[in-house]
This record gives structure tokens, C-alpha cells and sequence, in this order.
């Protein structure tokens, strides 16, 4: 499509008789640039090795604020024997206060289920945490959703659309 063409484009559910406003039509465009920039960066993610979205992991919560102000607030853990967990977060100086993460690098349509939070929430308890949060490249099936809801500590769910969309709001990546 032409810039020309962008232009005159109508939002969905309007008719031909009522063209967008000029607010509209950049509102629709950066929808679209937007969404082939998160395209783009979840294809990148995938392709590159394991050890890459770990620390790309790491490095956004720390650029979101989580750590505070402490040097090697965060670390990732991603090994054969990590028990589970690729990284963490320690909140203050002292790392009394923690956040596990999981990070699960995964295709389009291989969705995370109730076993893998399961399995994350056996982590968490086997490291004395009490919150965790679960990144993937795809995204979570509703069951696995219910899991996280229902279970004793606090994991938080992250699927590919938002993990992009957070990397495009805090310039990671």
C-alpha cells in the first residue's frame, strides 16, 4: 500500500461513504507499524540462541525498574541444573527480595500449558520464592492461565505480544 493509498484507507465496520479523519488514519497506521514491529522482533527472538532471550529477559526488567538501583541486580541462570529458573531479580541491595523468571522460547501455536506453571511453581518453592514471572515467545493456553491464578504464589504471564510491546515501551532490544 502507497502512503497515498494509507491515507484513504477506512477503518473496519465503516462504510465507503465515511472515510477515516486524519487522526484515525495515523492511528490505524501506527497500529499497523506497530504490529510488524512486534512481528519482527518475536521472529528475531526465536531465531536466536536460548541464552540470547534470557538475557534479553534480565536486561528488560532491569530496564523497567525492577532492581532499583543495585550494580548486578540481575542474573541469568539458564543452564543444564538450573532447576528450573533462567534468571532472577534480586529488588534490593541485600537480594532478600526476589523475582524468578522463566523463559520459555517457543514457535507460534506451541502454547504453554498448566504443566510448565506447574512445574514453575515447584521452582519457586524449592528457591523460597514467593513470586515468579513466566515469559514466552508464544503464548499461554487458558488452562494454563487458571493454573497461574490459582496457585499459592504470584506468577506473572507474559506471552509474545506483550513481551514485545514492553521491549518497544522501555527500548529493549
Amino acid at each position: 500500500i502507497t502512503t497515498g493509498e494509507k491515507e484513504n484507507e477506512i477503518p473496519a465496520g465503516e462504510s465507503a461513504d465515511q472515510k477515516a479523519t486524519p487522526d484515525e488514519t495515523m492511528r490505524i497506521a501506527y497500529r499497523q507499524i506497530e504490529d510488524a514491529l512486534i512481528h519482527d522482533l518475536l521472529d528475531r527472538i526465536r531465531q536466536a540462541p536460548p541464552d540470547f532471550f534470557e538475557r534479553l529477559m534480565v536486561n528488560l526488567l532491569l530496564s523497567m525498574g525492577y532492581g532499583g538501583s543495585t550494580e548486578n541486580a540481575g542474573r541469568t541462570l539458564g543452564r543444564s541444573g538450573d532447576d528450573g529458573v533462567d534468571g532472577v531479580i534480586d529488588q534490593d541491595a541485600l537480594g532478600l527480595d526476589r523475582v524468578y523468571i522463566q523463559a520459555k522460547r517457543y514457535a507460534v501455536g506451541n502454547n504453554i500449558g498448566p504443566g510448565a506453571i506447574r512445574d514453575f511453581f515447584g521452582s519457586l518453592d524449592r528457591h523460597k520464592a514467593t513470586k515468579g514471572l513466566f515469559v514466552t515467545t508464544s503464548t499461554f493456553s487458558a488452562s494454563a492461565k487458571e493454573t497461574a491464578e490459582h496457585l499459592s504464589k504470584r506468577i506473572v504471564l507474559v506471552d509474545g505480544d506483550q513481551l514485545a510491546r514492553l521491549m518497544i515501551r522501555h527500548n529493549v532490544g
